[in-house]
């Protein structure tokens, strides 16, 4: 992949992770979102909650599994594919399987069967990308979602995936943008109109994935490009603590609870800035999000949902998800930097997570997955453990980063 895209891999090297131990640990995490979490019928069967107003489901990654109830659920359905399909493409130019591919196709699917194709439509582009509510559109799942047509497009050389990914970049610039950096969060697309949100803000800046900078790169359409830094530049002012946002929504800033992939969303993306503009206030501030993450990892490798703004911690709800974001980060940073400044930590980080997958296991959902978060105690014997699709997801991404680089 070219571009913003070419960032396949860290400088990481050494036999600190064995590679075919760490091939067999992709392959599994890999089985698991495409024999498990994958639905494979229009509608989805068995002990699986949906509220969501899709019609068609082939293809989504089912988000949530309850280990003490046996039960699935959907959380943010499209942009979880979306992020799951670009994890299918990354693992399959590792591993070389082509139920890899088809799988990312079916994601793909999923996301263009939830798009306004139709041309005579205002709202043509918008996918339907409901998380919090049924029939309310996040304007962060739309770009969430996109990394992954871009990635499958590349890789398979489908043009059709770019496009579609072109046309919700341009309905978030022309519907969504208010100006300053800043983007409208929920869109009621029955009413054709923007809704306040339970965060009762103005709104918030967007970043996911650099996808408005890549979109720019693609088509050579200059807003995309100064909307993108725009963004950019308007967190460079709101930047607190260093390499975080605390006071943009989904952290507290009452508690100074910080979101764990929070400076993955909003400080990976300046890296793409800086190779964009040379400024290099841009890659200062993606380090200072990289060092943010360094401070934040708990000792064992992991990371705490619950992190706090002097890096205190709650006891439970680990979010596995969110160190996994931190390796992908750390891994970019070493690579444009041309130093290993986060090594230790990646390291670190790739033991925890291996130690958090399911191997031998009683129940079949569970088999290759790897575990989000140990739940809090509620005076009971049933199973504390928390099964979350972003947390195999962002696995799957950066192993196949990191192997990606050390075969090469």
């Amino acid at each position: 992949m070219g571009g913003l895209n070419d960032l396949s891999g860290s400088i990481l090297r050494g036999e600190a992770m064995e590679s075919e131990r760490l091939a067999e640990s992709l392959s599994l995490a890999s089985e698991w979102l495409v024999r498990i979490a994958q639905v494979k019928e229009e509608v989805p069967t068995g002990n699986v909650r949906t509220h969501h107003k899709h019609t068609y489901w082939r293809g989504a990654i089912k988000g949530e599994y309850s280990v003490k109830d046996k039960e699935w659920s959907f959380f943010a359905p499209v942009w979880h594919t979306g992020q799951a399909v670009k994890a299918l493409v990354m693992a399959h130019k590792v591993l070389k399987e082509d139920w890899l591919l088809e799988a990312a196709k079916a994601g793909a699917d999923f996301i263009l069967h939830n798009q306004v194709r139709d041309k005579t439509d205002p709202d043509s582009g918008l996918i339907l990308a409901y998380e919090d509510f049924p029939d309310k559109v996040t304007i962060s799942g739309i770009l969430g979602c996109l990394d992954g047509l871009i990635y499958l497009s590349e890789a398979s050389g489908e043009e059709s995936y770019w496009e579609a990914a072109v046309e919700a970049a341009r309905w978030v610039l022309d519907r969504a943008y208010q100006g300053d950096g800043l983007f409208y969060d929920l869109y009621d697309p029955e009413g054709r109109r923007f809704v306040e949100y339970a965060y009762k803000i103005r709104g918030r800046p967007l970043l996911d994935d650099g996808i408005l900078g890549k979109v720019y790169k693609k088509t050579g359409e200059k807003r995309f490009l100064e909307i993108f830094l725009e963004t950019c530049d308007r967190l460079l002012r709101d930047e607190d603590p260093p390499g975080n946002w605390v006071n943009y929504p989904p952290c507290n800033p009452v508690t100074g609870s910080i979101h764990p992939r929070h400076a993955y969303w909003w400080g990976r993306p300046m890296i793409y800035a800086f190779q964009e503009t040379g400024d290099r206030r841009y890659l200062a501030c993606a380090l200072r999000s990289g060092q943010w993450y360094k401070k934040a990892q708990r000792r064992d490798g992991g990371l705490i949902r619950g992190t706090y703004r002097d890096f205190s911690t709650n006891s439970f709800g680990h979010a596995t998800s969110g160190i996994c974001c931190a390796m992908i980060l750390w891994q970019e940073l070493d690579k444009v930097l041309g130093e290993r400044l986060f090594q230790k930590p990646f390291e670190l980080g790739l033991e925890y997570c291996l130690n958090m997958q399911f191997r031998q296991v009683s129940d079949p959902n569970l088999k290759g997955c790897i575990l989000e978060k140990v739940l809090p105690p509620d005076g009971t014997d049933r199973s504390p453990y928390h099964i979350r699709d972003l947390g195999t997801i962002f696995f799957v991404q950066a192993v196949s980063m990191y192997l990606g680089e050390t075969s090469s």
